[in-house]
């Protein structure tokens, strides 16, 4: 399948949902494309491609739809998974990180035994919107002896300026979305 037929494909399977969490936003719902087995396919084999690419030999997904992809991902190039977490919902020893919202602040957990020293670890994402928690996730990387391999996203919203954001901490990591919008 080329770049544009994916791309296509991709666009035509996520819907926009007006107002949604609150008004004035338009939601980009990747529901549908999850239950289109085609375009499902097609993103994990893009995503999977990614990863190899920029020789990763695990990824790591944000909760929660970075699990949803991450994990066939890491299935498909053959590759371990490891879920960063919302604060508290991990067992046993973990390392946490704090990060900014808009509003307030948030806080992500990693099992750092995950990790090693020879790992290049991949984040995968839905989403890149402001890079807060992908931003988080490198660093709980960093900080757990792991080498950052990039962050590989299935759309990025343009107008929200995460690119900017996280370019510093991915310090010349490559940054990839599928879609930008």
């Amino acid at each position: 399948m080329t770049t544009a037929a994916r791309q296509e494909l991709l666009l035509s399977r996520i819907r926009d949902v007006p107002d949604y969490p609150q008004a004035g936003v338009m939601f980009k719902d990747i529901t549908p494309l999850l239950a289109d087995p085609a375009a499902f396919t097609a993103l994990t084999d893009a995503l999977a491609e990614v990863c190899v690419r920029h020789g990763a030999t695990k990824i790591v997904g944000l909760e929660a739809r970075g699990f949803i992809l991450g994990a066939p991902v890491a299935v498909r190039a053959g590759l371990g998974f490891i879920p960063v977490r919302k604060a508290g919902k991990l067992p046993g020893a973990t390392l946490s990180q704090t990060y900014d919202l808009e509003y307030g602040t948030a806080e992500i957990e990693i099992h750092a035994e995950d990790l090693g020293a020879d790992d290049r670890v991949m984040v995968v994402d839905d989403v890149l919107a402001t890079g807060g928690t992908a931003g988080a996730a490198i660093e709980l990387i960093r900080r757990g002896g792991a080498e950052i391999a990039g962050v590989a996203v299935l759309m990025e919203l343009r107008f929200l300026g995460g690119r900017a954001r996280l370019e510093p901490a991915l310090r010349g990591a490559p940054l990839e979305a599928l879609l930008a919008l």
